[in-house]
């Protein structure tokens, strides 16, 4: 039975460390920029990933001059902006779950690509599961409350949804026959050198590793240096996740995929229920059960979509 869900499992395993990892970043980014972090992820993980294939499997970095293309598009669009338009939206104001909403549009885009670029087949179901997921997200987020209109800030969020587009669409190709491992190596390289360009790595705060930083919420009272924390980041949060999802996505389609990618606002939520005792009302419970009745059926749908 498991292992005919497969690649749904591999889908789940790396949202739930995507929201767990949510959770240990705000701690963080009290005392780091959120750009900050994002160079801090790429960078130390692609570093950890190139240690380990250059001793151990060599084989993982062959790049083909024809993939070069699809490889740099891929890091630069799902290894780094999708990151940039999230917190650019969070940085201008806009609630957060008004940014999570806005970026989990991104398997209607999907959607559509496949339907009216690829002229591939997208089922009835699936447009169903998408609209049920967004409907419960919306819930569960109760964007309404809050509500700050910023041009800057949305554009960025929507930017960011398109970039989380891309990620499945460019991951499903060109991870097909590749590794996750060299998948995830290749485009961590790539944001590397991004965010090397973006943000000078001489002027990078190194105070962070040496502060000690509260865990808060259930843990309160549980300190830990930066380095630890960021370490945590990048491993569990960075390297981990990305290896489930890119796994995931060499079994599922990329329409498939990024529906059940919907679970992560949920995991989220639940584990800042958890953790930061940040309760649900009614509303919001309703909204996480709409989001997996659309999972549910995304599941099951018989899109040939890929």
């Amino acid at each position: 039975m498991l292992k005919n869900h497969r690649g749904e499992l591999y889908i789940f395993l790396g949202a739930l460390t995507f929201s767990v990892n949510g959770i240990v970043s705000t701690v963080v980014l009290e005392e780091l920029s959120a750009f900050r972090l994002a160079q801090v992820r790429a960078i130390s993980a692609f570093i950890l990933l190139l240690i380990f294939a250059l001793i151990f499997k060599r084989d993982l970095l062959r790049l083909s001059k024809a993939d070069i293309p699809l490889a740099i598009a891929l890091g630069v669009v799902g290894f780094a902006l999708v990151n940039v338009g999230y917190f650019l939206g969070i940085e201008r104001g806009l609630p957060l779950g008004l940014v999570l909403v806005i970026e989990f549009t991104a398997p209607i885009w999907v959607a559509l690509w496949i339907k009216y670029v690829r002229k591939g087949n997208v089922g009835e179901d699936m447009w169903i599961a998408i609209g049920l997921s967004l409907v419960g997200l919306i819930l569960l987020t109760k964007i309404w409350d809050g509500f700050k209109f910023d041009v800057l800030g949305l554009v960025a969020a929507l930017g960011s949804a398109f970039a989380l587009a891309g990620y499945f669409i460019m991951g499903d190709k060109f991870g097909k026959n590749r590794h996750p491992i060299g998948s995830t190596i290749i485009g961590l390289g790539v944001a590397s050198i991004f965010w090397l360009l973006v943000l000078p790595i001489w002027n990078f705060p190194t105070e962070i590793f040496s502060k000690n930083l509260d865990l808060h919420g259930y843990l309160a009272g549980n300190q830990y240096p930066g380095w630890v924390l960021l370490l945590w980041v990048v491993v569990m949060g960075t390297i981990v996740p990305y290896l489930f999802v890119i796994s995931g996505l060499r079994i599922l389609s990329a329409s498939k995929s990024s529906v059940l990618g919907m679970i992560e606002p949920v995991l989220a939520g639940a584990l800042a229920w958890i953790w930061l005792s940040q309760s649900w009302d009614f509303i919001q419970l309703m909204g996480a059960l709409v989001v997996l009745i659309g999972i549910y059926i995304a599941d099951r749908s018989k899109s040939a979509a890929a």
